[in-house]
């Protein structure tokens, strides 16, 4: 595998990285922080009563790289952990994988309570909540338990399951992916593999196009307000995840030269697709977004898995997005809640008001993300390696 580099992802994990899919991970990372600024815009008009607003109307379907995100994490936890189980155990498994997504739950906890405190501890609705609703919903972070809508550590009142940092949800439902995998999936033979992805796709499509979730979307998962988002989440979760399993059991490379610029072109032309009105009760928009999580991210994986930098600049840039990916995407949208505040307080609905502090959220939580990883995430997790020990028997 030439040109891959041991990326600083791991230090629990010491094969060689597919470069190009830690590139893909870090530019799809940096997609999720662009759509949360048009999130941002839509919530500000939804808040302030804008007739028409609370709708996403650009870069629509940015919420799709959770999907990837998933499958990425199915692939690259095949590959790097299916030959090892007769030199690991479940308890190393299990400790790597703390080890590895574990620390920047814990600070993105820590910057989202410092964020929530300098808003003035504010709900959405202008309430303020109790300092021990704040302490309490801090604890519950770093010690990763959800909250439930009206729970007194659910501080900002509108029902996010981990609202410090919202997108935390996503990580909640990666631990149960690799809970699953280390419990069974990885017992599976490739024919049952793909057998159980196969039911799992049928479901996730039933629950896509006959919009099951009354979104007319899949961005389920991100609340306990019901168990249409719990019973979403976990499909949302577990049909990339296994299907990327799949993928890397099956894997042949296929070489495609420039796949890495031509999958982000890719992937950002997905996600800036308009939102697709229903039909006669069919969900044109699900189908819209299982033809991405069924045929087109499985092959932008396969075909980035595949291919290989050719230089030390190429090589240098997939390196570093896939550095910051994860923390990019836990530390942004702490920012991102005072952003929000400021353009409801301010009645700011588009970028072309905004664009000049938009810049700024967006290098701030790049750097912010950068000072994570090089200051916090890679020395705490190389002392809890040597720490606990975590290497393959002999």
């Amino acid at each position: 595998m030439s040109n891959r580099l041991i990326s600083s992802a791991s230090y629990a994990d010491t094969k060689p990285h597919y470069n190009i899919l830690d590139g893909l991970r870090g530019a799809a990372a940096l997609m999720v922080v662009w759509y949360h600024v048009f999130e941002g815009f839509a919530f500000a008009e939804g808040t302030n009563g804008v007739e028409g607003g609370g709708l996403i109307d650009v870069f629509n379907h940015g919420y799709l790289a959770v999907d990837f995100f998933f499958m990425l994490s199915g692939f690259v936890i095949s590959y790097a952990y299916d030959d090892r189980w007769g030199k690991m155990s479940m308890g190393d498994f299990f400790k790597r994988r703390l080890v590895r997504l574990h620390p920047m739950i814990v600070m993105g906890a820590i910057i989202g309570t410092v964020t929530f405190l300098l808003g003035g501890c504010m709900k959405w609705d202008g309430s303020v909540t109790p300092m021990s609703g704040v302490a309490l919903a801090f604890f519950l972070t770093c010690c990763f338990i959800p909250a439930w809508p009206g729970a007194m550590h659910e501080v900002r009142g509108n029902g996010e399951m981990f609202p410090l940092n919202g997108p935390a949800w996503s990580l909640f439902f990666e631990y149960i992916g690799n809970i699953c995998y280390a419990l069974f999936i990885r017992r599976f033979s490739t024919k049952v593999l793909a057998v159980w992805t196969a039911i799992l796709g049928v479901i996730y499509a039933w629950f896509a196009i006959f919009n099951v979730s009354g979104y007319e979307m899949v961005g389920v998962g991100w609340t306990m307000m019901d168990n249409v988002n719990i019973f979403g989440g976990l499909l949302r979760m577990m049909f990339p995840f296994s299907l990327g399993m799949l993928l890397a059991r099956n894997f042949k490379p296929t070489r495609v030269r420039g796949i890495f610029w031509i999958a982000i072109a890719v992937l950002f032309a997905l996600f800036s697709v308009p939102f697709f009105p229903s039909v006669n009760g069919i969900c044109v928009n699900g189908i819209f977004e299982m033809c991405c999580i069924m045929l087109i991210f499985p092959s932008l994986v396969w075909l980035g898995a595949s291919g290989v930098t050719s230089d030390k600049a190429s090589t240098g840039v997939c390196k570093f997005l896939g550095d910051i990916s994860y923390p990019l995407y836990i530390v942004h949208y702490p920012v991102m809640y005072l952003f929000y505040a400021w353009l409801i307080k301010n009645q700011l609905y588009t970028l072309g008001e905004t664009w000049q502090v938009v810049a700024c959220v967006y290098a701030t939580n790049v750097l912010l993300a950068f000072a994570a990883l090089k200051l916090y995430d890679e020395p705490v997790r190389k002392w809890l390696t040597a720490k606990l020990k975590i290497g393959m028997k002999k």
